[in-house]
């Protein structure tokens, strides 16, 4: 994005492609795993475990239920609110306020991404 003003930015966030957008899905690891993968995020999958770290929810922990590419929005087991007719719904969360504390590492593309951070490392060193 080359633009500075705040609405063009939005604009663009809320225009680009669905493999664009999930870029902007991703959060912080714990201080253990950016030690162990050399990484300081991951883009969230659903089954991760995770912590909520901003909001109502904060310090609440649970796996990841649902990943809305579309509203950008993720979903956690354990948060739940109440509505009025008394059925439970989840709340949707933006990824940047969750730190993942269990990735699924099973997965080919995060195991490649995680493989690229090590090569880097042992360049370096």
């Amino acid at each position: 994005m080359k633009s500075k003003r705040p609405t063009k930015q939005r604009k663009a966030i809320y225009q680009a492609p669905l493999h664009k957008k999930h870029k902007f899905l991703s959060a912080h690891l714990s201080k253990e795993l950016r030690k162990q993968f050399n990484k300081r995020s991951l883009s969230v999958r659903k089954g991760d475990e995770v912590k909520v770290m901003r909001g109502k929810f904060k310090g609440v922990t649970g796996k990841i239920s649902k990943v809305d590419l579309k509203k950008l929005k993720v979903y956690v087991d354990n948060v739940k609110r109440k509505k009025v007719s008394g059925e439970e719904i989840h709340v949707p969360i933006h990824a940047s306020n969750l730190m993942i504390t269990n990735p699924i590492i099973e997965d080919p593309r995060r195991k490649k991404v995680i493989e690229r951070a090590k090569k880097l490392e042992n360049k370096v060193k």
